[in-house]
């Protein structure tokens, strides 16, 4: 007999769960995904069967609503997601804390962020596409932070389909061992159910919007198609799990409650994926896949958080580990700022302990203790106020000064602890920006502070030589974004210069220096010698740093005047000789040096330093770095020539090709520089069928013949022409 039963949170809470602590029965997860693969819808359908909201709106929707967790007007107009955005909902049970996060690479901060406070996460894979460029980012950033997660194949609806062709994209392109727990029925637009190969039972989603879900028996006809894919389920595991591979060489059955437990183990121990199907947009899988949630990511206690416990004196630091009991003075980590209707919210991780409205936390940045007066649980943009959270909460305070990435803690100074930090990627592009008129310079000057208190990808100089505020940031479509902010929240008119691209300059061989500042002009004179080495550091692709190291034996340097040296240096890679980039992942050494007895000073040695730099640098091989992008272009078949001949002509180099149906996929990298007016030409060559998307993959040395066209650019704008 055929069972059909309602899938809302509280048909669906199993009795054992009002006897668990409460950290047991959280999950804190995130949606994550290339552009445009499904996320936001997939997570107002979360939102939807969790009894969240009573009605489901779509991304570019007939209605003007637009999806609940795009709730800024920007990202309705443009039915594309820019800032995460936190809710909760109940499920079996369970609190489910759930960011929805971008997918455009201009925002990849959003995730980074996100994913640093996550315990688990969801992992969407276009069923057409497959594993997409920022799928790779994405699992990078999930890799980065040790957040396990369960895979859902979506969009198999679509006409060209293919879960098992999506599948293998996974297995090759991210490394992944995974296994489908789940097999279709019916393929692109006869999609319309699951058959379940743990409980070798058949789904169909039915009802309006496919909250009634009707368990049957497995079709005869998929029958033989789900013995063989569990049949790859067990060897998969069995090949990571000693019990299941002693099992299923014995030839003895495997119980459901085996299976689960096995893949719940080993997603967590990060040696195995479940892979989920389904189609969001047409209520289907969705259910089962937040059944896969709680079932088989980790709840708070689960998932290993450490941090650094810091001595009174500040001289010591121990790596400790955090625990969820209540009972520990409260540590959390402010992971995002928002400004909204209510105030300036700080959405916080709570990691250890407890906090109650009307406490006190103190930022381990600032030194400054501050009353939490007021505490919130998010939906979208929709606050509820609460009183008190427990370690693996994400809520929102009121009031509290800080930036991203600080971590408050339990009342005073006394409990010195930090949480881990989060990467933050360099920019990659530069604007010049201005207001139109003069008195908007007050806001304008707000607007900036604001938003580079929220997104630490955005920056923000003054250049000395013209005057200009240059803003930098992951991408055009980023910094068009904050000018667009800028118009709507602060009602500024500006204007946009060109976008440059954001050159470095570095040096690739060892070289000596041996520099004497040497000035008498009456009066006080300058002196000061300081010998030593450059020499490049050697860091991971896509890393920058430059460091200063003291090997000044005895006393031929006083303190004072190598702190000064120090600084010199510092100073120096702000902008480099070349170009007036920054200068990137060099050591500067100082071994020795002499000084005068009047006429050495701390200004000497850091005009000496500077000099040296300079003289050093066009002596070590120097180099400018360029960004370089991974780019994916899909045309059709007919336009891959055009395709190929376009990414040469653009210094690109391809690294994967593969036909997708009637469609032709090319992988390239490609120098930034390149690629400003490719959407264009991609539109015409492609009659609009084509489609692009980039992200940053590391900076590249320029070739020789297109240096001395970027130096001339530099001299021709400091000469001011």
């Amino acid at each position: 007999m055929n069972n059909i039963f309602r899938f809302k949170s509280f048909m669906r809470t199993p009795m054992f769960w009002f006897s668990q602590p409460i950290h047991k029965l959280i999950r804190n997860i995130g949606v994550s995904a290339h552009i445009d693969s499904g996320k936001t819808t997939f997570s107002e359908r979360v939102l939807y069967y969790g009894g969240r909201i009573h009605e489901i709106h779509e991304v570019k929707g007939a209605d003007s609503a637009g999806a609940t967790m795009d709730f800024m007007e920007l990202e309705k107009e443009k039915g594309i997601t820019i800032q995460s955005a936190a809710t909760h909902l109940k499920w079996r049970g369970h609190q489910v804390n759930l960011i929805d996060t971008p997918g455009h690479v201009d925002f990849t901060i959003e995730v980074e962020r996100a994913l640093r406070v996550l315990d688990g996460g969801v992992l969407l894979i276009c069923g057409v596409a497959g594993v997409q460029p920022q799928t790779l980012t994405v699992h990078k950033q999930m890799s980065r932070y040790k957040v396990p997660r369960i895979i859902f194949i979506n969009k198999l609806d679509r006409m060209g389909a293919n879960p098992w062709s999506a599948l293998q994209s996974i297995r090759k392109r991210l490394s992944l061992t995974v296994a489908a727990v789940q097999i279709p029925i019916g393929q692109d637009q006869t999609f319309n159910g699951l058959v379940d190969l743990i409980k070798m039972k058949a789904y169909f989603f039915e009802g309006l919007k496919g909250e009634d879900v009707k368990e049957t028996e497995v079709p005869e006809r998929y029958m033989e198609e789900a013995k063989e894919k569990r049949q790859e389920l067990i060897e998969t595991l069995g090949s990571i799990d000693p019990e299941i591979e002693d099992l299923y060489l014995n030839e003895q059955p495997i119980s459901e409650e085996k299976l689960k437990a096995s893949i719940r183990k080993n997603c967590q121990e990060h040696k195995f994926y479940p892979v989920f199907m389904g189609s969001a947009y047409k209520n289907k899988g969705v259910q089962l896949a937040l059944d896969g949630v709680v079932d088989y990511l980790p709840a708070p206690e689960e998932k290993q958080n450490f941090g650094f416990q810091i001595s009174l004196d500040q001289k010591e630091e121990k790596k400790i580990e955090f625990k969820t009991d209540p009972k520990l003075p409260f540590v959390g980590y402010a992971f995002k700022l928002e400004e909204n209707k209510f105030g300036q919210l700080t959405y916080v991780r709570v990691y250890q302990g407890k906090l109650k409205k009307g406490d006190y936390v103190y930022n381990m940045k600032t030194k400054k203790r501050v009353k939490v007066a007021r505490m919130a649980k998010m939906h979208a943009n929709q606050m509820e106020e609460i009183n008190d959270v427990e370690a693996g909460d994400i809520f929102a305070v009121f009031g509290v000064d800080c930036s991203s990435g600080d971590t408050l803690v339990y009342g005073d100074m006394n409990y010195q602890v930090l949480c881990s930090s989060m990467f933050v990627p360099q920019p990659v592009m530069s604007l010049s920006i201005k207001p139109t008129k003069k008195e908007y310079s007050a806001r304008f000057q707000k607007a900036l502070s604001k938003f580079q208190r929220e997104d630490p990808t955005f920056n923000v100089d003054m250049d000395k030589e013209s005057e200009e505020i240059i803003i930098s940031g992951m991408g055009e479509l980023h910094l068009q974004i904050y000018a667009e902010r800028m118009r709507r929240e602060f009602e500024i008119d500006v204007h946009l210069g060109q976008p440059t691209v954001n050159y470095r300059e570095t040096i690739t061989q060892k070289q000596q220096f041996d520099y004497l500042h040497k000035k008498q002009t009456g009066g006080a004179g300058q002196y000061a010698k300081v010998i030593g080495y450059m020499e490049p550091l050697q860091l991971e692709e896509g890393q920058f740093s430059n460091q200063f190291e003291n090997h000044v034996i005895g006393t031929s340097i006083p303190n004072e005047y190598i702190t000064a040296v120090e600084k010199g240096f510092y100073e120096s890679v702000d902008k480099g000789p070349l170009t007036g980039y920054p200068v990137v992942n060099v050591r500067f050494v100082l071994e020795g040096g002499e000084t005068h007895v009047v006429d050495s000073s701390s200004n000497a040695f850091m005009t000496a330093t500077k000099y040296a730099f300079a003289q050093t640098f066009r002596q070590a091989g120097p180099e400018i770095l360029e960004p370089v992008m991974a780019v994916e272009i899909m045309v059709p078949a007919p336009s891959y020539q055009q395709a190929m001949v376009g990414i040469a002509k653009r210094r690109g180099s391809v690294t994967n090709t593969e036909s997708r149906g009637d469609m032709f996929v090319l992988n390239a990298d490609v120098p930034l520089s390149q690629m400003f007016g490719y959407a264009t030409e991609l539109r015409g060559f492609t009659s609009g069928q084509g489609e692009f998307s980039l992200e940053y993959k590391r900076h590249d040395p320029v070739p020789p013949n297109e240096i001395e066209t970027i130096i001339a650019k530099f001299k021709k704008q400091k000469r001011g022409q």
